[in-house]
């Protein structure tokens, strides 16, 4: 039985598949870092320094505009917030199967 991949809000939009995964991908970080910010009650100044960028950016960036920002931007500004961020990886269920056949 093939596992299908969850649908994200990109996908409805009808956005391509890999078009979708790399805008949920960022969303999903942009939220963590913007949760992250205000769990601490950093202030944009506060923003500016720690991330190395000028005011507007962190305006948009607070502001929810992630069209603005790479995903390895929003990476590098969770890196400099001590995040750790990392990407995981999973093997489609078919792929798995078929090497723990193979490897029997």
């Amino acid at each position: 039985m093939r596992k299908r991949r969850e649908e994200n809000v990109f996908d409805q939009l009808g956005f391509s598949r890999k078009e979708a995964t790399a805008l949920g991908m960022k969303s999903a970080l942009h939220r963590k870092i913007i949760r992250y910010a205000k769990n601490r009650n950093y202030s944009q100044a506060q923003l500016v320094k720690i991330l190395r960028e000028p005011q507007p950016r962190v305006s948009d960036l607070l502001r929810g505009k992630i069209a603005k920002f790479s995903l390895e931007a929003l990476v590098n500004y969770a890196e400099a917030l001590d995040m750790r961020p990392e990407i995981k990886i999973y093997e489609p269920v078919m792929a798995m199967a078929t090497a723990r056949a193979i490897s029997a």
